[in-house]
């Protein structure tokens, strides 16, 4: 037996599982978290957050979810919160209580998932018979998925990783595959993704075309704050305490922004990115940005 297989388990009674039941079938691959990630502060977190993003999703509907893979598994979680979070209606009954009536449940609800997210077959990361399995790796995967999909604004804990072993059984034996494995998105990757954007190639390929954008974007900005009564003059002054951004915003949307949610002269820099983002969560919630902007 590959020796690795017997250091990643620390608890002997799980390793008994797995040689004494048909955890895994001939031929089959399983990859599961190492309960050396048992103590791994970031899954908690991430766990954590799903559970209440959840509870508070599926409140109205007297739901409570108290453990990712005993309350997801059999569907009727996903189930609720495919329809309130997309408003799908999946022809399938609500509860299932056979093995059988699950496992069809899920192949909806996975087919749905998968209509909304088109991914790549190589990158599902998930599948009916892992969740079905309470496989909280897969469980996990999947509820980030729909959650970036559905509220792209959602703050979920970034750079969430765990260490893997990938089990499959052979001929010889079990042999297995040790990886570290990202469940959230590396946020210095994403930054440094986020920086090579229109403007970056204007400053380092246009330098000549910059003032006369930044003419344009002052045109635009006191058209419509112009009716406020204000007048911007520097893009880098005026907006740095986040008033102008939030004004505009909110003529921009046609809505009135609350005088007590913000401070239209704020006294110190607390107060100006208190301002800031407020301006990012409502650009964010208005899915007009998809990567993330450091308010300082």
């Amino acid at each position: 037996m590959d020796p690795d297989f017997l250091n990643a388990f620390t608890q002997p009674s799980t390793l008994d599982q797995f040689l004494t039941e048909d955890v895994i079938a001939k031929g089959e691959k399983r990859k599961l978290i190492k309960p050396t990630s048992s103590n791994n502060s970031k899954l908690e977190e991430l766990k954590l957050f799903l559970t209440e993003w959840i509870n508070r999703t599926l409140k109205e509907e007297h739901i409570v979810v108290k453990s990712l893979e005993e309350d997801l598994y059999d569907g009727l979680v996903l189930h609720h919160l495919l329809e309130n979070l997309g408003s799908l209606k999946l022809d399938v009954d609500k509860i299932a209580l056979t093995e059988k009536k699950q496992r069809q449940k899920l192949t909806v609800i996975m087919e749905a998932v998968a209509k909304c997210l088109q991914p790549e077959e190589s990158q599902l990361k998930w599948s009916v018979e892992s969740i079905l399995a309470k496989d909280l790796l897969s469980t996990l995967h999947l509820l980030v998925a729909i959650a970036k999909h559905f509220e792209p604004s959602l703050a979920l804990p970034p750079n969430v990783q765990v260490e893997t072993i990938t089990i499959e059984t052979t001929s010889r034996g079990l042999k297995t595959s040790n990886a570290v494995e990202y469940i959230t998105e590396n946020k210095e990757n994403i930054e440094a993704q986020s920086k090579d954007d229109a403007f970056d190639e204007l400053f380092s390929c246009a330098p000549d075309k910059l003032d006369a954008v930044k003419k344009a974007l002052l045109q635009f900005v006191t058209q419509h704050v112009g009716k406020l009564g204000l007048n911007v003059k520097d893009i880098e002054s005026q907006f740095s305490d986040g008033v102008i951004l939030l004004l505009l915003i909110g003529q921009l949307e046609g809505y009135f922004l609350n005088l007590r949610n913000f401070f239209l002269t704020p006294a110190s820099t607390m107060e100006m990115l208190h301002n800031v983002n407020l301006a990012l969560d409502l650009l964010a919630e208005g899915g007009l940005l998809n990567f993330p902007v450091n308010s300082e």
